[in-house]
This record gives C-alpha cells, structure tokens and sequence, in this order.
C-alpha cells in the first residue's frame, strides 16, 4: 500500500511546480471557504474591479490617462448602482408584496382547476390525490408568507450591511483599478519564483474568464430586458419581476431555464386562464428562451472552453454548494479552470514524453 501511495506521489508531484500550483490553489479555495463571509467586501471589489479592467484598458487606448479612465468607470458604476437601488428594487418590492397579497386568490383560482381535473381525467386522478396536493401547496405557500414575513423583520442589519457596502465596495474597486499594478508588484513579491506552471494556467484562464463573465452580464441583460419589454407589452401582470427571475435565470444552466418557466406560465394562467392571452405570452417566451439558447449564447461564447453538461451541473451543484449566488455564476469558469489545471498538471507520463520530443528537436 505504502509503494502504491509513493508510486502516486511521484507519478504527480514530482514537479516542483505542480506542488506550488496546488499551495497556492488551495490557499485560495481555503480563504474564500473560511473567510469569505468576513472578506466578502473585498472579494466582491476583486471580483468587480477585474470585470471593470477592460472598459478602463479600452480608455487608455484612446489616450485616456489611466486616472481619469478609472474614475469614469466608477463614477458610471456608482450611477449604475444607485439606479438600480432607487428604481429596480422598490419597483421589485412593489411587486413581490402584491404577488403575496394576491396568492390566496391564486391558491383558490388554481384549487378549482384542480378539483376538475378527477371529473376531467377520472382515470388519472381522484379527489384524494388533488387534496393532498392542495394540502401541500397550502403549507408551502404558508411557510413563503412566514419567510417574507421574518425578512421583513430582519431588514435592518440587511440595510445597514447594504449602507456598508454602498460606501466601501466603491471605494475598494477604485484603488484596485487605480493601484493594479502596484498591488500585483507587491503581490509577486511574496509568490515563489518557480512559480510558471501556474503563470501558464492563469495566462490561459484570464481571457477565457474574463469573457465568460462579461458575456454572462450581457447575457442577464439583453434577456431580461427582452423579456421585460414581451410581457409589458402583452399586459402580463408583475412583469418587471417576473423579467428579473428570466434574467438571473441564465446564470444556472439548464435548470434556470426549466425552474423559472413556472412562474411565468403560472401567472400567466391566474391572469387568463386558458385563453388566447396565455398561449400567445408563452409563444413569446418560448421564441425569448430559443433565441437566448440559439442566437444569443453561441455569439457572447463562442470561444469557451467546451464542457461536457454533466461536468457543468456538477460545477453549479459544488460551487454554489460552497459559494452561493457567486459560486453558481462563477460554476462554469471554476470548472474550466479545473479542466485547465488538470490539462496542464505535470505528471511522469507527460514528462517522458517531452524528453524525446526534446532530444528530436536538439
């Protein structure tokens, strides 16, 4: 056994690099685990200020002085946030409180389409089985009431963790963008010098993140805005909201898709019932989502790393297990960078048959 081990061990860590590769992989998995909740302001700022890089680095190239270019992005990012604090949250609200206060309607609405459906389809369903699942719904919409109700209650640190954000999380991303370079110089002062094989996995993984998450923003907006503007214009009841859910929806794939269609086809069928109305919002719906799937996502990623959709439902299954909302947005560029990791990983294989590659070329 203790042969098999060593054999392991020598067969993967023979390269010093590789074992520096993995010090400062999980130095970085350990902090974000352990200290994410208390760091989360910075990390956040990081996670922003590298989003952010590029619109700076495009400035510059237009002999915009790196100063002047980071405090233009900041100022448009602080304007950002502010409309969206004072116009798309109280408008969610709004929503989300009527929603409530109307689901008793909706629970009564829907009863009644379910207590047809044993004369309908006697061969399918009875009168017990519909109570069960009324029963069932009941107390799930029960604990949703409850839920609110104790978010409402616990909104004050939640609004002063918001205030902290507010002024910190700005003020952080400026100096990232201002400072970059002193803080990497400073950074790789305390780096191993032998440190190339995670120099190659980062150089690799850079641009491919980088475009994987500013094509997933774009992707939350131009869907959400899309789908904002088909329900508005169909007349479909909490439609800011319910564009919202189909927006953030692309962050999960696959299952985002499939888990936020019930909303809107719910709402849709407590609005209309089965009407001309209903088929024609989720005719519409059906052509936003073929065209996100279709159109949309090949453009924004067409030079992404291709990953098997098991492996892409592992990753939102770990990492959002681990990270929550960050985690489940960043599943697919974490997974790519364990694909990269494990491509480039030196083991005596690999380096056998470098050797006589190199000697050919000598």
């Amino acid at each position: 056994m203790i042969n098999i081990l060593r054999s392991w061990y020598e067969r993967n860590f023979s390269d010093p690099q590789a074992v520096i590769l993995l010090i400062l992989l999980l130095s970085g998995f350990l902090v974000v685990i352990y200290m994410g909740s208390m760091l989360a302001p910075l990390l956040t700022s990081i996670v922003l200020a590298y989003m952010m890089e590029p619109v700076v680095t495009l400035l510059q190239k237009y002999r915009v002085p790196r100063l002047i270019a980071v405090i233009v992005v900041c100022v448009l990012f602080i304007v950002l946030a502010m409309l969206i604090l004072l116009w798309l949250v109280p408008v969610l609200s709004n929503q989300i409180t009527q929603l409530i206060q109307e689901l008793p309607k909706h629970f009564e609405k829907g009863r009644h389409a379910l207590l047809a459906l044993p004369e309908s389809y006697p061969q399918l369903f009875d009168e017990k089985q519909v109570n069960e699942i009324m029963v069932a719904i009941s107390s799930q919409i029960t604990g949703l009431g409850q839920k609110f109700l104790s978010f409402s209650l616990a909104s004050i640190p939640v609004m002063f963790a918001l205030v902290i954000y507010l002024f910190l999380v700005p003020l952080l991303i400026f100096f990232f963008l201002k400072d970059k370079h002193v803080i990497l110089n400073w950074i790789n002062r305390y780096l191993p010098k032998e440190r190339g094989l995670a120099a190659k996995v980062w150089v690799e993984m850079d641009q491919q993140i980088g475009n994987y998450v500013r094509g997933k923003i774009a992707e939350i907006v131009i869907v959400g805005g899309a789908s904002y503007v088909v329900f508005l214009a169909m007349g479909l009841n909490y439609s800011m909201l319910l564009a919202v859910l189909v927006g953030l929806s692309v962050i999960i794939p696959f299952i985002g898709a499939a888990a936020v269609t019930i909303p809107v086809v719910m709402i849709a069928y407590f609005q209309w019932g089965w009407s001309a109305d209903f088929f024609y919002v989720v005719l519409a719906y059906s052509i936003v989502q073929a065209v996100d799937g279709n159109v949309l996502v090949p453009l924004l990623f067409s030079e992404a790393v291709n990953l098997h959709p098991v492996a892409i439902i592992a990753a939102v299954l770990v990492f959002g297990g681990l990270w929550g909302l960050w985690g489940v947005f960043f599943a697919i560029p974490l997974a790519t960078l364990v694909k990269a990791v494990l491509s480039a990983w030196p083991t005596a294989q690999k380096q056998k048959k470098e050797v006589p590659e190199e000697e050919a070329a000598a």
